[in-house]
């Protein structure tokens, strides 16, 4: 897998998702610093992997997402970074996000690992979609070729529809 970070090729280490597979385990840390796991998470959910809400791409594609989340139905919208938990309340909140549910992985990187989007160069997350349906299958995986650029969203809400 080819993905690049302003051009230049990065490294992603861990497992690289294909639709078919289950969806792996991992755990994350919350806004209450409790680890959950993805046990946890039931039904059909989309899991946006992002290296930092506090960067402009990343605050857009959340922005649409939390947009786009009121019009799916029993859906659920995670986005995964490698921001503390404080950082992410603080950035949900200003930017008046309610309809995605923010998690991270900067304790374990289990999610990282397990998904195949951890950064080696930088040590954060590179920008990824996954769509997981109710029998914990993925239906819908995009590693974004660039990193600084937004995913295809019309395919990703095409899948929930």
């Amino acid at each position: 897998m080819n993905v690049k970070f302003q051009g230049k090729p990065i490294t992603l280490e861990g497992h690289h998702i294909e639709v078919g597979e289950p969806a792996p385990g991992f755990n994350v840390v919350d806004g209450q610093l409790q680890t959950i796991s993805s046990s946890e998470l039931k039904g059909k959910r989309v899991y946006v992997s992002v290296p930092s809400l506090d960067t402009g791409v990343c605050d857009r594609e959340v922005r649409r997402f939390n947009e786009e989340a009121t019009k799916l139905n029993d859906v659920k919208v995670y986005t995964i970074s490698m921001d503390l938990p404080f950082a992410q309340a603080r950035w949900c909140g200003a930017a008046g996000i309610e309809n995605v549910v923010t998690l991270s992985d900067y304790k374990d990187r289990s999610f990282g690992q397990n998904f195949g989007t951890y950064i080696k160069e930088l040590g954060l997350l590179t920008r990824a979609v996954f769509v997981i349906d109710e029998n914990n299958k993925v239906i819908y995986v995009e590693y974004c070729e660039e990193v600084t650029e937004e995913p295809h969203y019309e395919e990703i809400l095409k899948v929930l529809s």
